[in-house]
């Protein structure tokens, strides 16, 4: 039984007015819809999913905490990374965060790409919640000095235009809707959702699409053997598409994305025999993502493989993949954790600072759990990914 506490009244009539919303769309569809557009909408219906209306989402009072709110030594590191591309990318380079969360690491990435003397002309993020934005916005004009905080714009999609830069997304392709599968009887089932006798979420099963059969059927080229008879686990169907359109018109530049998961062969592992979607609603997992639509985050780890797949067949050429903790170790960690000490008040200020590096790299924590993979085009990103690299497994 969940020792969750009940969300408020207020809350509990946003969450029935979301599952109307998807009653509808169910009812509309004959029946049954696929998890992935479930998925989507819970996350991003307008005005009503998790990360599209207002919920405090992120720290300690929302449902999870990002690496770039537990510290800004993160931020710090990824600057230091992608500074040789920014530089490459020349005087009118952009910098793109997809899905700015609470706004911490724009604040903390400008001002750390100023000391580095690579200050993008532009500062783009691209942040589907109006409610989120507001936020932003308010952080970044209170914290930071104005010639930094003006360089920031909001946009309502994609670069379209040619630019150059530097792409970065932090924990947001573990958001993109997932499709659902499951092989049974020779056949590749897609997971559907559809509604019980008293209008409840249960899970349904028809026959996959022709999209959704050529992705199964390309990650079991990679394993070793074929899944078995019940085996159910998620694909990025729309990965491919998603990363072309996210790039826009990126000539010359790089790609950054820091997320957790694994490569496919460590994915679709025998024991993973249910997949990796979950559910966290302040700070505490649950398989159970039928609850409280609207109120909780909805998650997939993600296929690095498939990643790499995309990218590589985007035009960009594979610049290296690693665990996080080595990724910001090979990128100043170390280094930055004395400055900031330095510069701490008192000694119960430099132990919360040894106490973030810890978190952001050990294996308990998110050092292992999560990963960054890099792609470039005409700019370097190599040298990000000189530790511990793991693109072998890919």
């Amino acid at each position: 039984m969940s020792t969750l506490p009940q969300p408020s009244g207020d809350a509990q009539v946003h969450s029935a007015h979301l599952r109307e919303v998807i009653q509808e769309h169910i009812i509309a569809a004959g029946g049954s819809i696929p998890f992935w557009k479930f998925m989507e909408l819970a996350l991003y219906a307008p005005g009503l999913g998790y990360y599209s209306a207002g919920a405090h989402k992120f720290g300690s009072g929302g449902d999870f905490t990002t690496a770039p709110e537990r510290s800004p030594l993160f931020a710090h590191c990824v600057a230091q990374a992608v500074a040789p591309a920014l530089r490459q990318a020349g005087k009118g380079a952009v910098f793109l965060e997809l899905g700015g969360g609470s706004g911490a690491f724009a604040e903390e990435c400008l001002q750390a790409l100023q000391v580095l003397g690579v200050l993008p002309a532009r500062y783009a993020i691209l942040e589907p919640s109006a409610d989120l934005r507001e936020r932003q916005r308010e952080r970044l004009q209170t914290r930071l000095p104005a010639e930094l905080s003006a360089r920031v714009d909001w946009l309502d999609g994609p670069i379209a235009e040619p630019w150059n830069g530097v792409l970065f997304a932090n924990e947001v392709i573990d958001a993109l809707p997932a499709s659902r599968f499951v092989p049974r009887d020779g056949e590749v089932l897609e997971e559907h959702v559809a509604l019980d006798g008293e209008g409840r979420f249960v899970r349904g099963e028809k026959p996959a699409d022709a999209m959704l059969l050529a992705a199964v059927v390309n990650l079991q080229r990679r394993l070793p053997a074929p899944l078995p008879d019940g085996y159910r686990s998620e694909v990025l169907v729309q990965l491919p598409y998603w990363m072309q359109a996210v790039a826009g018109g990126l000539q010359e530049g790089a790609l950054l994305f820091i997320d957790y998961g694994y490569a496919r062969g460590e994915y679709y592992q025998p024991e993973r025999d249910d997949g990796t979607l979950r559910a966290f609603r302040q700070h505490h997992v649950t398989r159970d993502v039928f609850a409280w639509p609207g109120l909780q985050d909805i998650t997939a780890s993600v296929d690095f493989t498939a990643v790499a797949e995309a990218c590589v067949g985007a035009g960009f050429e594979f610049s290296g993949y690693c665990s996080q903790a080595s990724f910001l170790l090979g990128n100043g960690l170390q280094a930055q954790l004395q400055a900031a000490e330095a510069q701490a008040a008192d000694d119960i200020a430099r132990h919360n600072l040894r106490q973030q590096a810890k978190v952001l790299t050990l294996p308990s924590e998110m050092g292992e759990r999560f990963q960054a993979i890099g792609f470039q085009r005409g700019v370097e990103l190599d040298a990000a990914f000189l530790v511990g690299d793991l693109s072998h497994r890919l």
